[in-house]
């Protein structure tokens, strides 16, 4: 990739992170000696990722070309297009971040939290701003999302115009700013060359409601409910959490907050303007104890089910200062992620088991309202810019594939349409724009707390078969010296088997391996490494035959010469 972008006239086009799969967005343009980076995002564990914080794109690529490395831009201030920065920042130098407001914020607190002392400078950028990045001219137009200060991105390239639409949806009677409609129609007279474009919603038919909808249903539950109000949604939604708290002055309830990223949120939304309550409205744990039920409202994360978050803690009776209890109301005010929705109704048992009404988005309660464009929505952006080629960017393969055949409806040539996975190129030459041979390294790191070296595949490989197949342990002493095993191997297994109530077949895998290594030991000279080899294969093979189970096999091997000579 080095070569074909530095011997050639070309600009190139290519993700570390968002192309088959909902996160981790991290785009990349180059051209020449420069490398812009569009959005620096994660995404989280899960149930299938044991131990796992965050997954970051594998940020090889960059560090072997940080001289190119010009700037870093951001699109809005979503965990999925931020919450890498921390991480990038640990492994290259990024001359300036440019961003806007809010997520200007997001990114200074963040820094801090993770004690980053970056050299970074942090630029704010607003949709009338128009910035020279080497050989890249970036200007930007106001898109709505679920959060405010969304932007959209005009890159124009030597090879031609790239417009990245960030995430957005078409709101009409949006919380925040309008959708610059206008100013996006007008782009689309511009010949755009190439067009990449959130697909997040592609599968949702029609249009996606308006944030006032969901406020109109809120102010519903207010005015219905006469306990405690318990409202959790995503601390990133700004828009939301804004409305709610303005709600609360109407209904007169006092605000209290539990989970840090929600306290953040909103301590940085007031700070800068977005969220307008009297602070008389905020109150401690302490005071709420001398208030009514009907007089409070607590804001909590831990819609998606999280095990430590404040609503799960709630749930579980975990937490330090409030406890569920018949007459309260919980609304979860937030969709469930793929994946989540076996730990969302753990939860939603939990607090009814405490005779707590929970209230979720339906049909005929719309509590919330996502922050991505629809299908008719898509249409009309692709509409609007009439790309002469089309990259759809922000979704799993699936939706990808969808977006690129709505294209294809919409008179966009299938020739035009790229289906990309992370790593791949495209080139654009002179208004072409073409799918190159070589790729990009792209994959995934996995972290653990704050550890950005990252673990493995292999790690992660081995925490799920620990977790679905249990560990079986193989003890052996042994003379290496002259030879010969000192004693019977003993097997210990945690997680795998009951051994009291199994004491047969661990008698049978210890006179296997037993005779299995004496035969070993025949040979002239044996090796530490064949011992170990001969254990795991004679074990794993009798343990699925005998239990059709494949338990991590680990080999212990206590040399008497060692212990000898210590």
């Amino acid at each position: 990739m080095n070569q074909v972008v530095k011997k050639t006239t070309k600009t190139a086009f290519f993700a570390l992170g968002g192309l088959g799969e909902v996160g981790k967005n991290t785009y990349c343009i180059e051209h020449g000696d420069s490398i812009i980076i569009i959005d620096a995002g994660v995404t989280f564990g899960d149930e299938y990722l044991p131990g796992i914080n965050y997954v970051l794109p594998d940020y090889t690529y960059l560090v072997e070309n940080q001289e190119k490395i010009k700037a870093l831009i951001i699109t809005h201030g979503h965990e999925d297009h931020i919450g890498g920065i921390p991480f990038l920042l640990k492994n290259i130098s990024v001359p300036t971040i440019y961003a806007p407001k809010l997520a200007a914020s997001f990114i200074k607190y963040k820094l801090d939290e993770h004690r980053i002392k970056s050299k970074s400078r942090i630029s704010e950028i607003d949709s009338n701003s128009n910035i020279k990045v080497g050989p890249f001219v970036l200007s930007f137009f106001d898109m709505t999302h679920s959060i405010p200060d969304t932007l959209g991105i005009e890159i124009d390239t030597p090879n031609g115009k790239i417009v990245h639409t960030g995430d957005f949806k078409i709101d009409l009677t949006p919380v925040g700013k309008d959708i610059d409609l206008h100013k996006i129609a007008k782009l689309g007279e511009s010949n755009i060359t190439l067009l990449l474009s959130d697909s997040t919603n592609i599968e949702v038919p029609g249009l996606t409601i308006s944030e006032r909808e969901v406020i109109a249903s809120i102010h519903d539950v207010f005015r219905n409910t006469s306990g405690r109000l318990i409202i959790g949604t995503f601390a990133s939604n700004v828009h939301r959490i804004q409305q709610i708290a303005e709600a609360a002055v109407i209904f007169k309830r006092k605000i209290l907050v539990f989970g840090r990223s929600m306290e953040k949120t909103i301590l940085l939304g007031r700070k800068l303007g977005y969220i307008n309550v009297p602070d008389s409205y905020f109150i401690s744990p302490e005071v709420a104890k001398t208030l009514r039920p009907e007089e409070i409202l607590i804001f909590s994360t831990g819609t998606q089910g999280e095990t430590m978050a404040a609503l799960s803690r709630i749930a579980a009776g975990q937490h330090k200062h409030i406890k569920a209890a018949p007459g309260d109301t919980v609304v979860l005010s937030s969709s469930a992620i793929p994946g989540n929705t076996a730990a969302i109704n753990k939860v939603v048992n939990l607090l009814s088991r405490a005779g707590v009404n929970v209230l979720t988005n339906s049909v005929i309660s719309n509590i919330h309202a996502s922050g991505h464009a629809s299908r008719e929505e898509l249409k009309l952006i692709l509409k609007l810019f009439k790309p002469n080629y089309f990259c759809p960017m922000h979704g799993e393969y699936r939706m990808l594939k969808l977006h690129a055949e709505l294209a294809h409806e919409l008179d966009i040539p299938k020739d035009n349409t790229f289906v990309l996975a992370n790593g791949d190129v495209l080139l654009l030459d002179k208004g072409k724009v073409t799918k190159a041979v070589s790729r990009v390294h792209a994959g995934d790191i996995y972290v653990d707390g704050k550890d950005i070296n990252g673990l493995s595949t292999a790690v992660i490989k081995d925490r799920k078969i620990l977790s679905n197949e249990g560990l079986v342990a193989a003890l052996v002493t042994i003379d290496a010296k002259n030879n010969r095993l000192l004693t019977k191997p003993t097997i210990l297994s945690r997680g795998f088997i009951y051994i009291k109530e199994n004491a047969e077949l661990v008698v049978q895998a210890e006179t296997l391996i037993n005779t299995t290594l004496t035969d070993l030991f025949k040979k002239d000279r044996v090796t530490f490494g064949e011992i170990k080899n001969t254990i795991r294969n004679t074990l794993s093979t009798f343990l699925f035959n005998k239990t059709r189970r494949n338990p991590m096999i680990i080999p212990v091997i206590m040399n008497m010469n060692d212990s000898e000579e210590k």
